[in-house]
């Protein structure tokens, strides 16, 4: 298994775990995501490519596959999951080039090569 799907596997094994125990505070944090990512000034997209670029400067792998998923599923281009990376590049600085790394290849995953 890649380490993309293993790190996909983990998050929805987990996910389901957490309702399963009925943990109240996973339930508040998905209300909480569901209010933030829900369309406002901003659409779901623009907040997902903003998530893109905090996955990539705090390198969360987790968080740079879901939001980079989520935002293609929102409508966003390749492009644009690029740009966002880009800014979260310039952002971070050299450090944040690792994680870029890995957010490309997810970007290959979603999008292709």
């Amino acid at each position: 298994m890649s380490d993309l799907a293993s790190i996909a596997k983990t998050r929805k094994w987990a996910h389901a775990r957490l309702l399963a125990l009925k943990s109240k505070v996973y339930a508040a944090f998905l209300d909480l995501e569901e209010a933030a990512y829900s369309d406002g000034a901003l659409s779901r997209m623009h907040k997902e490519l903003v998530a893109v670029g905090i996955s990539v400067t705090t390198d969360c792998e987790s968080c740079m596959q879901w939001h980079i998923e989520q935002a293609a599923e929102a409508g966003a281009t390749q492009a644009q999951v690029l740009e966002a990376i880009e800014v979260a590049m310039e952002m971070g600085g050299g450090r944040a080039t690792v994680p870029a790394r890995f957010a490309l290849r997810v970007m290959e995953d979603v999008f292709g090569g």
